[in-house]
């Protein structure tokens, strides 16, 4: 893992982002000798998409969602 200090990272930070998502590898960012942050790559972009109709027969809809009767869920105060 490669390691670089605060002040180097401040001044070349794009490049050094753009450097760690190309090459695959985390970078170990130190401030006065300590860990202070890990950046590592994230994930390929476009790799799973969604499809359309993925879930079709997983749910079920049961009764009228148009024209429910909500008559009983309500309480009335008078």
């Amino acid at each position: 893992m490669k390691t670089m200090g605060i002040s180097e990272f401040k001044a070349t930070c794009i490049a050094t982002l753009k450097a760690v998502q190309k090459q695959r590898t985390p970078l170990l960012v130190t401030w006065r000798g300590k860990p202070l942050a890990m950046v590592e790559p994230c994930a390929a972009a476009g790799g799973r998409r969604r499809q359309l109709g993925a879930m079709r027969g997983e749910m079920a809809i049961q009764g009228d969602i148009v024209h429910g009767d909500g008559a009983g869920d309500w309480e009335s105060l008078s």
